[in-house]
């Protein structure tokens, strides 16, 4: 994506990243589906309900937990990812007005204030990577209350 642009931007670090993330969900969606019982779709069918219905309305209610546990395993791989953003989205110390020019990003930062030989610089690393556990923790706590299943 970089070449063909001619230059480093966010655009290319989301199309990388996004990459990074298919096979996970893909995967673990292809899992989860299977693991629905072909009882349950036929019965559905069984009751006149077309195909594409059951697959919305049965199959994909009944591997919700699943495949939302697959969204995060991706999310959660990549928000760690340094290389594809170093290679795509470069880095800049200053605030992005857009995303079609070399993007600030965490994971890069991190990566050169660790190699610093500044304490502080360390500690800042430390901090970052901090944020962006409690980001990964916040997000998948969040989901799972949004999409738990009420008890009656």
């Amino acid at each position: 994506v970089v070449l063909p642009l001619g230059h480093f931007s966010g655009y290319a670090g989301t199309v990388a990243l996004a990459i990074l993330m298919i096979p996970v969900v893909t995967r673990t969606a292809e899992d989860m589906l299977r693991l629905v019982p072909n009882t349950l779709r036929e019965s559905a069918l069984a009751l006149g309900a077309p195909r594409w219905k059951v697959t919305l309305t049965v199959v994909f209610r009944s591997a919700k937990a699943g495949l939302l546990t697959g969204i995060l395993l991706a999310v959660a791989r990549v928000s760690g990812e340094t290389a594809p953003l170093l290679f795509t989205a470069l880095n800049s110390p200053y605030w992005f007005s857009s995303l079609s020019g070399p993007t600030p990003n965490l994971t890069v930062t991190i990566f050169n204030y660790a190699m610093s030989p500044y304490e502080d610089w360390q500690r800042m690393a430390w901090g970052a990577s901090l944020v962006i556990t409690a980001g990964v923790l916040t997000f998948t706590l969040l989901a799972r209350l949004v999409l738990r299943e009420r008890k009656s």
